[in-house]
């Protein structure tokens, strides 16, 4: 990798574009960077770093720290550009990071995007050819090329001697980490960690595995009753001593399975026996239980007897007086009829006059046909009587409709004649309200565009106000921000100018410096009376930093204020003559105004449809009042013709009438009267003949009762009467007599019974005796079937526990197989194991080897730097409780002893870093497929070396161009200036820093 040319604008300290020409410094093979301090001699060595990796080194590309400068005018864009060649293609970089931009329309600041620009030089053609315009893209482009990361780069390539000089006198883990950094050996810890991974994991499987065959065991001892096996997780006899266990469980299971076989068969046999015996007392003791009942049942009916004769002679008797019972039925109901006849026949009577009382059926007959033919005379006059009714009530009828149709009339005539005025009046109104609804139509579309030109006319009022205090605040801001930055601008200058003394009051004898790492202070710097320290010059830059925000704040607010302003400007002038348009208090009195006209004309114009319903509710009244006006003439015509009519007919019906009703004061009173008088004839004669009838069926009764009772052999009917038996009595007899008979039928047949006889001649039974010997059998049987479902349930326990006993074995054993192959590797790879010797992590081998090519490349160039005295060497041993592997020990040949890095001087250090550093390089571009490095860059640390052995570093350094490479020293060591002709110096200035080539012909 060579650079060839960079261009950095508004980046850092350089306000303005400044380049730098890496041919023409290159070309002398070693070049000096100089500069006071803070002047950007880092910042050109971050320039180089962004361009190629979009990121500055270390903690400067901490958050929130910005690339951009601020010296940078705020149109001017950050921007780094690098040239350079990689292998044979030359490449040109260009980045901009993320950063404010003034907005294109009206103020404030909007934040531009990071944007990155790839192009390759066509050396055909003479062009430049785009590549990619991707942040990744070019990423992943770059650092393929180079074949390191930005980290490498900036330890190969930007040599950091202060880096290197800790590296020399750090512990084994320090040195570990960067070489880690440096040589990328994560995926040997990335293996360490895996192997320690699945040691973790197969270990944990195994105990698991242990853990659930323990399980089993303890299960099985519970199930059995036994101990517990000694074996505890990890032990290799554990899986066989379980095994044995879960044999001997099952072996002893299945003997006690055999003897509680034979045990339930014996209480089974037993019980059977107790159950027949228990069976057969049972029977014997009911069957003599029944005879002994059977005894006593006949007894009883033979104490019954004399009961059950006279029972069955009363109903003999009563079988006798049924026969007789029918004509006793019929004189009751004669008798009964004939008296209820009688006493209608006198109540009947006792309404007929004094003179019919003695009259017989026949006479009161025709008295009743004569009184009927009167009655049906009286019809017509009856129907004359009720037309007359109806022709009363129809002229009733004719003289309402008279007055209702006289009042129509008179109302109708009334309203027609103030018609015309009232439809005229109606119409007037209609036309105003049309008129007022134009009117209001068009004050509306003139009163919302004077209501928002005077809200405008507010806003302008009162943004004219807030323009005026936002330009006095940005004003203020400006002038605050100056102030702060030019008082920032003295402290740091004033710090920078005392600086050493700074650095120097930090000293302390023995220790070395932070500058030169030398360990002897002869004569460090002293304060100044007007020396500044850090914490006033960080609390000069924070009140600038506020002041800066405050200005920005303050830059946005004016702007939007005076955009606000400017619009609400333009709306009020929108229709107006004049330059700034009329004030608030005219366009107020204007809205007033057309606000009021409005009002008017819109109330006026809701009127409209009120008006237009009214006139066509009147136009439906006139139709109306006409149409009635009509048929009331047409209704009094017709009735003066009706009227005549019903008077002629009323005439010959009063005639009529005056002939039917006779003394009565009407028709239908006399026909009223004629109907009672008939109704009583009617019912008096009816009752007479029925007494005749019921009399004559009473004495037939009598005779017929008379002869049926002598027939059945009772000598008076009274007698027969008293030997009758009412429904339920009889039945009642018979079922007593019924179940007399049942029971001595079923004793005779309980008695003839062979199996009640046998049972009567045995001995009494026991059967109290036999359920106490078959509850004992059967408890017998219960506790020995319980007994057999106990063992076999253990013994299915057992089998389950063996089988998974068995299967767990099975799976564990490759399980522990893997976990001692894995855990033989992870320990060897840790450094834990007796197999490696060294005990040194697999990561710290390689970093070893590494380490050990680092400080034969480092030798080649310190032998030369220091006269031959010192060698750097590596070494394995332990160092207290470390683990060995990343020792680094410098062999002095004067002495021919070898000792630690961290013995050296000052200048020593600085030498054997630099040493160290040029040999890390070598090996890390190897590493990297032997890129060449074509342009290197060391900062600082030439300040502690006397004058031979600065001549022999430079020439060390100078003899780097035999591999064509050229060096860049960064250092403020004024003797290198005069040693070294070409030279890149950074000036600070107020405006910005800017850099100078001398010594290149450029």
């Amino acid at each position: 990798m060579r650079l060839h040319r960079l261009s950095v604008t508004a980046f850092g300290p350089f306000g303005a574009t400044q380049e730098v020409d890496f041919d023409a410094l290159s070309d002398a093979g070693l070049f000096l960077l100089h500069g006071p301090t803070g002047a950007g001699k880092t910042s050109v060595l971050d320039a180089v770093c962004y361009a190629l990796y979009g990121a500055v080194p270390g903690a400067r590309q901490s958050p929130g720290t910005s690339l951009r400068s601020d010296h940078a005018p705020a149109g001017t864009y950050t921007e780094v550009q690098l040239e350079l060649t990689v292998g044979e293609r030359r490449l040109e970089i260009t980045r901009r990071p993320a950063q404010p931009r003034p907005k294109k329309r009206g103020g404030g600041f909007t934040t531009e995007k990071a944007q990155s620009w790839l192009r390759a030089y066509d050396s055909g053609t003479g062009e430049w050819t785009a590549l990619s315009r991707s942040h990744q893209e070019i990423g992943e482009e770059i650092t393929q090329l180079l074949g390191m990361s930005r980290e490498q780069f900036c330890q190969v390539v930007l040599l950091p001697q202060g880096d290197f000089a800790r590296f020399l006198r750090a512990d084994a883990e320090a040195r570990g980490k960067l070489l880690g950094r440096l040589f990328d050996t994560r995926r040997f810890a990335a293996v360490e960690e895996r192997l320690a991974d699945l040691r973790r994991v197969a270990e944990q499987q195994v105990r698991e595995g242990d853990e659930r065959l323990l399980a089993l065991a303890h299960r099985t001892a519970q199930v059995t009753g036994g101990s517990v096996v000694d074996e505890r997780p990890g032990e290799p006899g554990l899986a066989q001593a379980v095994l044995t266990q879960a044999a001997v469980a099952r072996s002893e299971a299945r003997e006690a399975l055999d003897i509680a076989d034979a045990a339930v068969s014996a209480a089974e046999s037993r019980q059977a026996t107790a159950r027949r015996t228990l069976d057969r007392e049972r029977d014997l003791a009911v069957r003599q239980a029944r005879h002994a009942e059977t005894l006593r049942r006949q007894e009883a009916l033979e104490s019954g007897r004399p009961e059950r004769d006279r029972v069955q002679a009363m109903l003999d008797r009563s079988r006798k007086a049924d026969l007789v019972a029918p004509a006793l039925s019929l004189r009751a109901d004669a008798e009964r009829d004939h008296g209820s006849a009688r006493s209608a026949r006198e109540q009947s009577l006792g309404r007929l006059p004094a003179e019919l009382a003695d009259e017989g059926a026949e006479q009161l007959s025709a008295r009743e046909r004569r009184l009927t033919e009167e009655l049906g005379g009286l019809e017509s006059a009856r129907r004359a009587e009720r037309r007359a009714a109806e022709i009363t009530r129809e002229r009733a009828d004719l003289d309402r409709q008279a007055r209702a149709d006289e009042d129509i009339l008179q109302d109708a005539g009334g309203w027609l004649s103030g018609w015309e005025p009232r439809r005229a009046d109606l119409a007037t109104r209609i036309e105003a309200a049309q008129e007022a609804a134009a009117r209001a139509e068009h004050l509306a579309g003139r009163l919302e565009p004077a209501r928002r030109r005077l809200a405008a006319a507010r806003r302008r009022d009162e943004l004219a106000e807030r323009t005026a205090t936002a330009e006095s605040r940005l004003t203020a801001a400006r002038e605050r921000r100056n102030e702060a930055h030019e008082r920032w601008l003295d402290v740091k200058s004033r710090r920078l100018q005392g600086i050493a003394a700074e650095l120097a009051a930090a000293l302390t004898p023995g220790d070395p410096c932070q500058v030169c790492g030398s360990a002897d202070h002869p004569a460090p710097a002293r304060t100044s009376a007007d020396h500044v320290d850090r914490v006033t010059e960080d609390t000069a830059y924070a009140a600038f930093t506020r002041a800066e925000e405050d200005r920005t704040t303050a830059e946005v607010d004016a702007a939007a204020t005076a955009e606000a302003w400017a619009a609400a400007r333009e709306e009020v002038r929108e229709g107006a003559g004049a330059e700034a348009g009329p004030s608030v208090d005219e366009l107020a009195a204007e809205v007033e105004e057309l606000t009021l006209r409005h009002a008017e004309a819109h109330a006026l114009a809701a009127q409209t449809h009120g008006a237009r319903e009214a006139l066509a509710r009147a136009e439906r009244e006139y139709e109306n009042r006409v149409a009635a006006q009509r048929d009331a003439e047409r209704r009094v015509a017709a009735r003066t013709s009706q009227r005549e009519a019903l008077d002629r007919e009323q005439t010959a019906l009063d005639a009529e009438v005056a002939r039917g009703r006779g003394a009565s004061a009407s028709v239908a009173e006399q026909a009223s009267l004629l109907e009672r008088k008939i109704a009583v004839l009617i019912e008096a004669a009816e009752t007479v003949r029925h007494v005749e009838l019921t009399a004559r069926r009473l004495k037939e009764a009598d005779g017929k009762l008379a002869d049926t009772a002598f027939r059945a052999g009772f000598d008076t009917p009274d007698e027969a009467a008293a030997a009758l038996l009412q429904d339920g009595e009889h039945r009642t007899l018979q079922h007593r007599l019924d179940a007399w008979q049942a029971e001595a039928a079923a004793v005779a047949d309980r008695l003839a019974e062979p199996e009640t006889r046998a049972a009567a001649e045995h001995p009494p039974a026991d059967p109290e005796a036999a359920e106490a010997a078959h509850t004992s059998a059967e408890r017998a049987l219960r506790e020995a079937g319980s007994t057999l479902a106990a063992v076999r349930e253990r013994g299915a326990e057992l089998a389950r526990l063996s089988r998974q006993t068995d299967t767990e074995v099975r799976r564990l054993g490759p399980l522990r197989a893997e976990y001692e192959r894995v855990a033989r590797l992870a320990g060897l790879t840790a450094g834990t194991s007796a197999e490696n010797e060294r005990k040194m992590r697999l990561e710290s081998y390689v970093l070893a080897a590494r380490l050990e090519q680092v400080a034969a490349a480092a030798t080649a160039r310190l032998q030369r730097m220091s006269s031959g005295r010192y060698t750097l060497v590596h070494s394995d041993a332990r160092s207290g409780g470390k683990r060995a592997g990343l020792g680094l020990h410098v062999v002095d040949a004067w002495t021919g002893n070898e000792r630690d890095t961290a013995t050296l001087s000052g200048g020593e250090t600085f030498f054997a870093s630099l040493s160290l550093a040029l040999g890390l390089a070598d090996v890390v571009t190897d590493e990297a497929g032997g890129v060449r490095l074509d342009t290197l860059f060391i900062d600082e640390g030439f300040g502690s070396l006397d004058d031979q052995t600065l001549d022999e570093v430079l020439d060390v350094l100078d003899s780097l161009r035999e591999r064509d490479r050229s060096v860049g020293i960064v250092s403020h060591v004024a003797d290198l200036r005069r040693r070294i002709p070409a030279q890149l110096e950074v000036v600070k200035e107020r405006t910005g820093s800017a850099v100078r080539q001398q010594g290149t012909g450029a």
